[in-house]
């Protein structure tokens, strides 16, 4: 198949995952307004449709013809799609923020004196960590046990239930994905000055790999949890 500027991005990365590379590159969203028409990303950031469709494709036909084993979440049980947000997107975060926080606030102070951007880095990664907290203790605790309780005992009033909490996700989820935007932007995407030490290098290869995880757990819940719901 061929991807063209009516495919959503957020479709996109459902049957092609790599593709969030390119989008990450070029500040195309495909978590919480994943799903706008490839064109409208275009005319509104004015980048080259040509290029990136054919940088997209070219890497998808690669892709392709790799052993690559997708899954196809849309088809799973709301059980298992929670369980694997749980697992795989929850347990990192409630590890990597306070460990990580460690680090921004290392360098912040001991390179901060030189690179001032810093003390704006420690401060949305600040923010950003206690949100991201507050919002996976909010959805364990309340939400994901009402999706599954809707699963097993389906009714109106819980769906309605359910629904108007996922509002107020999607709503967080757009906050920490402009606090993770200001991160990149920060920090050169995630590119360390030249001769810095160990500390600042690991520090930005974790945010970045910090970023990838989270907007692979929005793009789940937005596109796929709460979008068969």
């Amino acid at each position: 198949m061929q991807f063209t500027v009516e495919h959503t991005p957020a479709n996109i990365v459902k049957i092609f995952p790599k593709a969030s590379d390119l989008f990450k590159e070029h500040r195309i969203d495909f978590c919480c307004g994943g799903n706008r028409p490839l064109k409208e990303t275009f005319v509104e950031k004015d980048l080259d449709e040509k290029l990136i469709l054919s940088k997209l494709n070219t890497s998808f036909e690669t892709w392709n013809k790799e052993d690559h084993e997708v899954v196809d979440w849309d088809s799973k049980p709301l059980s298992e799609l929670v369980d694997h947000i749980r697992h795989h997107h929850h347990a990192y975060l409630m590890e990597e923020l306070p460990a990580l926080g460690q680090f921004v606030t290392k360098i912040f102070r001991k390179h901060g004196p030189n690179h001032p951007h810093l003390m704006d880095l420690y401060r949305i990664y600040s923010k950003f960590s206690m949100e991201m907290e507050e919002h996976t203790m909010k959805e364990e605790n309340d939400v994901f046990p009402l999706i599954k309780e809707y699963e097993a005992n389906p009714s109106k009033d819980l769906l309605e239930k359910i629904r108007e909490a996922n509002g107020e996700l999607e709503d967080e989820h757009n906050e920490v994905g402009e606090l993770l935007k200001l991160m990149r932007d920060i920090t050169n995407d995630f590119q360390p000055p030249a001769n810095t030490c160990g500390s600042y290098q690991i520090t930005y290869a974790r945010l970045a790999e910090m970023e990838e995880n989270t907007f692979q757990h929005i793009h789940l819940e937005n596109n796929v949890l709460f979008a068969k719901l």
